[in-house]
């Protein structure tokens, strides 16, 4: 088969992209920087899969299934919609498990999600992930056309990705490794959460592809096992002592208006317990088993920690005041920048506020 994969070099789409090469299908992987597969019938092509003319040639060509892991805000996918259906067999799109409204039973594919049921009007005045993901959901509805399946990953981790709540292991991690604190909301370190591998997510959408009940479809790739976040801490705190002899220092906070991460992705996800009933796609997919949270939280960390490489580095002045902590100015590139956390570190809300006018920023 011929298929087309969109962005496909984040986690997810690297794991897909080798089952799928593996499988022996033909497979073309968009990415904006030069890469070389060691298989023969998986080739990559330098690119911008936001660039219209870009996509315009690719898709000149027909394909048996497209798997679209780009971010579009919903204008974007208004207008290349019906290009991405016509040019496949099957288009899936991946969406998110964050389109869900808060549930007190496990969540369903049919289960309300935000776009649909939340009154707060400034909110849906906005293109946020979760709202925009549920747009695009029902563009795919309204376009007269059944040769779509939707994908709603929830929390996804890898030996390159780990979330503590809404922060990346670049923020946490990196903090943990330099003795220096998180702060950690206790709302959000309370709740239940769904954690999957990568890897199985991957897995599961390839269970999908050429799959007729998947046709129209959407479905949310999760394991059933809900833990609390301090569970996941947990486990990060024996393995990252048994590696490192260190201890990852959080201090919780409780003030519910103060927030560290994505404010929406806080209030209208972490703050909700996340367990999944994923019957649905158990039933499509035939024989599979998830691996269990804990122990791939643990394999995939002590991956990392073998040899840790980060991303770019969030600097935090603001968790920094919290904790009593500051970082080294030789961590924060750029003069303006260096300046920037000092004031957040250092001056009051109110003198930062004065000077802020004087400039007039």
């Amino acid at each position: 088969m011929k298929i087309l994969v969109l962005g496909g070099t984040g986690a997810m789409g690297v794991d897909l992209v080798t089952i799928l090469g593996e499988r022996g299908e033909n497979v073309t992987v968009t990415s904006r920087s030069e890469r070389r597969s060691e298989l023969e019938n998986v080739k990559y092509i330098k690119g911008d899969a936001h660039d219209t003319a870009f996509l315009q040639s690719l898709l000149s060509e027909k394909y048996d299934a497209v798997v679209d892991f780009m971010i579009y805000n919903t204008e974007e996918f208004k207008s290349r919609r019906d290009m991405l259906l016509g040019a496949t067999d099957q288009y899936v799109f991946l969406s998110s498990s964050r389109v869900y409204a808060d549930s007190q039973t496990p969540l369903t594919e049919d289960s309300p999600r935000l776009l649909d049921v939340t009154t707060d009007s400034e909110y849906l005045k906005t293109d946020e992930y979760a709202l925009t993901k549920a747009r695009c959901e029902n563009l795919l509805h309204e376009s007269g056309k059944t040769n779509w399946t939707i994908i709603r990953p929830y929390i996804t981790y890898s030996s390159q990705r780990l979330q503590l709540g809404t922060y990346e292991k670049e923020l946490w991690l990196y903090r943990a490794l330099h003795d220096r604190t998180t702060v950690f909301p206790m709302k959000i370190a309370e709740k239940y959460t769904t954690m999957t591998l990568g890897e199985d997510v991957a897995r599961g959408i390839s269970k999908l592809l050429f799959n007729e009940k998947a046709m129209g479809q959407a479905f949310h790739i999760a394991t059933d096992r809900a833990i609390k976040w301090t569970d996941v801490l947990a486990v990060y705190r024996r393995v990252f002592k048994d590696v490192t002899s260190q201890e990852i220092k959080i201090q919780f906070f409780y003030e519910n208006n103060v927030v560290f991460g994505n404010y929406y992705q806080e209030i209208y996800d972490r703050y909700y317990n996340r367990r999944f009933d994923n019957n649905k796609f158990m039933c499509a997919a035939g024989e599979f088993e998830f691996e269990l949270p804990e122990a791939g939280l643990e394999r995939c960390l002590r991956e990392f920690l073998e040899r840790p490489v980060f991303r770019e580095i969030p600097i935090v002045p603001m968790m920094d005041k919290t904790a009593g902590e500051r970082a080294s100015l030789s961590e924060i590139p750029g003069l303006e920048d260096k300046v920037k956390y000092l004031a957040v570190r250092y001056l009051p809300d109110r003198t930062r506020k004065g000077i802020k006018r004087l400039l007039g920023k």
